[in-house]
């Protein structure tokens, strides 16, 4: 069952994700980043007047390996995200975009914001389990992606990316078996380091 937390959080970039597809559409990216990219406000700060302001459009970092670093900027603040996409799946069944990634937005002063698109309906019942090395993580599932609970869940994830060569999303369906997505992270610690850069984000 979700927490209010996790509720508040999940309207909260809800709120913010036509305008950030918009925004990269403009910007002629290539379809799998348009699908992947996830709006990350703040979730106890966000008003209707901030979930309007559009980022303006995207412009890509760089790329390495199988990531590639994002960002968005207005006079509001920065949007910046890096984006992967798994190198394998099991089952290799029909599905939409399936996309990992992690934003940070100025604006709100968010940080490491951790989701997935699974490409498919997610039974919400039903945890979404990410193994990053030894280290196991619980997910909670919402339509088609997956999200940490809270902040803190975010960054000890992203840290556990920057330190492991590979990691594994399993998920299941609201019809169907479950699946498992394997990602490289090969990469993944240059391309958060670009938005690092971008977004005046330390660690």
């Amino acid at each position: 069952m979700e927490s209010a937390a996790a509720r508040d959080y999940l309207c909260a970039m809800t709120a913010m994700r036509m305008l950030l597809v918009g925004a990269l559409c403009m910007s002629f990216l290539p379809l799998a980043a348009v699908a992947a990219s996830k709006p990350t406000p703040k979730p106890a700060a966000v008003s209707a007047q901030t979930a309007a302001v559009d980022p303006g459009p995207a412009h890509l970092l760089g790329t390495s390996g199988s990531w590639s670093a994002y960002m968005a900027e207005n006079r509001e603040g920065k949007i910046c995200y890096v984006a992967g996409q798994p190198e394998k799946t099991d089952p290799a069944a029909k599905r939409q975009a399936v996309m990992a990634t992690v934003t940070h937005r100025t604006q709100d002063d968010v940080s490491n914001v951790v989701s997935f698109d699974e490409g498919y309906p997610l039974n919400e019942g039903n945890a979404v389990t990410l193994d990053v090395g030894k280290e196991r993580f619980l997910l909670f599932a919402k339509d088609d992606s997956a999200w940490a609970a809270t902040s803190e869940l975010d960054r000890t994830i992203v840290t556990a990316l920057t330190h492991e060569k590979e990691a594994v999303l399993k998920a299941t369906p609201k019809k169907g078996r479950a699946t498992d997505d394997v990602y490289s992270l090969a990469g993944f610690s240059k391309a958060l380091a670009l938005i690092d850069k971008a977004c005046d984000v330390r660690r």
